[in-house]
């Protein structure tokens, strides 16, 4: 309500019926299917609204459902089997970091003597074998190169907001006509004098005419200025991009 969003655009959104919205909003847990079914609609509803939905889901957990049987479990002592078998895995525990201690030293022998083996082989080589030796060398470094540009974490793709917030500023006198989705008509064809202001208004979709281009439309933040026009000019806002309409397709409100 605070955000001027019809329930029925919501469900239209989020696919979820508006009585089962209505239950969510009040609480009224027993008029949903199940557990389940209750957190799949708080993620999608949280998502749907901008809100957090682990924190609600974590709360309705806290609240309404019962502890698991392993987690209302006493915490037992070890018993008899549990003191013998105790020492033993100790016992393998300290078999298995020798064995990995040993299998790292016998590696490392190995690596050590190819590449002596491998320098004593350039060097007895003269001139001639100096061509060859630069050539795995350049290898390497491009092999670098890629391992480094491989690794390099990738910025996570920042998620697109799915309604567009509007708020008109009138600049000098100007005729706003403002439709939204679902049928919605926020601004009903009034004249704003310079300094108005309308609006936010969130939806996934507007559209606008405005008489003259003495306004200013801010979308999301980040405002934009209306080009001259002496004829009027009409728009269509989604949460991506402003598109400039053509006549035929302006909203209609009933005029001043």
């Amino acid at each position: 309500m605070r955000a001027r969003i019809d329930i029925s655009e919501i469900e239209t959104e989020t696919k979820i019926r508006a009585k089962y919205l209505r239950a969510l909003e009040n609480e009224e847990w027993d008029l949903l299917p199940g557990p389940t079914y209750v957190k799949s609609f708080l993620r999608t509803y949280a998502d749907a609204l901008g809100l957090d939905g682990k924190l609600l889901i974590e709360e309705y957990k806290l609240r309404h459902e019962r502890l698991s049987d392993v987690e209302l479990q006493p915490i037992a002592p070890l018993g008899q089997r549990d003191r013998r078998r105790a020492p033993r895995a100790a016992f393998s525990r300290r078999w298995l970091v020798v064995v990995v201690v040993v299998g790292l030293i016998v590696a490392l022998y190995f690596v050590g003597s190819n590449g002596g083996n491998g320098g004593g082989g350039g060097g007895g080589g003269g001139g001639a074998a100096s061509t060859p030796t630069s050539t795995p060398t350049q290898s390497a470094s491009g092999s670098d190169t890629g391992s480094s540009t491989a690794t390099t974490p990738k910025k996570k793709a920042k998620a697109k907001p799915k309604r567009a917030r509007l708020t008109i500023v009138a600049t000098g006198q100007v005729y706003v006509c403002l439709k939204a989705a679902g049928q919605r008509t926020p601004i009903n064809g009034i004249v704003l004098t310079g300094g108005a202001r309308q609006g936010p208004y969130r939806s996934s979709r507007f559209r606008v005419q405005l008489g003259t281009s003495e306004a200013r439309l801010v979308v999301n933040g980040k405002s934009h200025t209306v080009p001259s026009a002496s004829a009027g000019i009409g728009y269509e806002i989604t949460p991506t991009k402003i598109h400039r309409l053509s006549r035929s397709k302006w909203p209609s409100c009933a005029r001043a």
